[in-house]
């Protein structure tokens, strides 16, 4: 499974596993469906939320890798 980065997009993540969007909404991304979201890059919807986009990475990351 790829790794996930500050450039990955929304899009991305949500398609790898869609479990991920727990994370998004826990931390103030309701806009999951938006489809202009859909092409936001972690570090984009980060910036937009005032949020550390390591910590949203770190997160997603560990929760992909205990998928496997």
């Amino acid at each position: 499974m790829a790794t996930i980065t500050k450039k990955t997009t929304i899009g991305e993540v949500l398609a790898m596993d869609m479990g991920t969007a727990k994370f998004f909404l826990e931390m103030g991304m309701h806009c999951l469906g938006c489809p202009s979201s859909q092409g936001e890059s972690i570090e984009e919807a980060c910036m937009v939320h005032g949020l550390a986009p390591e910590e949203l990475i770190d997160k997603l990351n560990a929760f992909l890798a205990d998928k496997q």
